[in-house]
């Protein structure tokens, strides 16, 4: 009789082939199973009183009316009551005299504003205490009536 052709490693790899494609078979069957119990209950959440989703669906009795005309949509306009003075005081915070602008740093809302050479009345200096009034650019705030603070 003559030796078998096929050798222990091949028999091995044989094996290790036949038991992964067996595993495969079986956790396949498995999720099978689970899509079967899973249905459309399960999968729908709701969002409760504080913003929390949650399993539960809510309380008929905790249910509030609104009046849909309660409901603002657009941004709050601005009164007229509430505006800043116009007049307002900050410390030059950077200047560059050969390119013509540079910004103020405004003392009350410590945000920076645009100044460009143009809007001066006075010379002024990195550091300097300066008076201007605010105005809406191209690109946002914009310092113009620029002058020292005295």
């Amino acid at each position: 009789m003559g030796r078998s052709q096929e050798t222990f490693n091949k028999k091995e790899v044989r094996n290790k082939k036949e038991k992964k494609r067996k595993e495969k078979e079986k956790k396949r069957l498995a999720r099978k199973e689970k899509e079967k119990k899973s249905s459309l209950d399960d999968m729908i959440a709701y969002v409760d009183e504080n913003g929390m989703i949650t399993s539960t669906p809510p309380d008929p009795s905790k249910k509030k009316s609104i009046k849909a005309e309660d409901i603002d949509i657009s941004i709050p306009k601005s009164d007229s009551t509430q505006q800043m003075d116009t007049i307002r005081k900050g410390i030059v915070s950077f200047f560059n005299e050969s390119k013509g602008y540079g910004f103020i740093r405004d003392s009350e809302t410590k945000e920076s504003v645009f100044v460009h050479v143009n809007n001066l009345l006075e010379d002024i200096k990195e550091g300097n205490v300066v008076s201007f009034e605010v105005e809406m650019g191209k690109k946002g705030p914009t310092a113009i009536q620029v002058k020292l603070f005295k």
